[in-house]
């Protein structure tokens, strides 16, 4: 029983490295910062198509590109407390999840792309 206790209080006693977070926090955001940057950039291509973009498009556009931010964001509140390998399952789970979400915006948009313009 007292093992337990003492095992417990010893394990609180050991906290994360700051650096180790602040490293896995900016490797897994270079990850996500692409995602971004892939968004803006068809974000800009599509707003300079002659036509332009609809409040539809606008909208699919400016949440892919929002989106990674808020996941990465999520993601960091979740794992910054807990042990570094739980926060880099955290952080590849968020990437993944912007992965699906980034196909179903290039599928939407691929097939619907009439729907988008003015």
């Amino acid at each position: 029983m007292s093992e337990a206790i003492t095992d417990a209080a010893a394990s609180a006693d050991r906290k994360t490295p700051t650096w180790l977070i602040a490293t896995i926090a900016a490797a897994f955001g270079l990850f996500y910062a692409y995602a971004v940057w892939n968004a803006l950039g068809n974000l800009i291509q599509a707003a300079q198509l002659p036509t332009g973009l609809n409040g539809l498009g606008w909208f699919i556009w400016i949440f892919a590109t929002l989106f990674p931010i808020l996941v990465w964001a999520a993601v960091f509140t979740l794992g910054y407390r807990r042990p570094a390998h739980h926060l880099i399952l955290l952080m590849l789970t968020g990437l993944a999840l912007v992965a699906v979400f980034w196909l179903n915006v290039v599928a939407y948009t691929t097939l619907n792309t009439a729907s988008l313009l003015s």
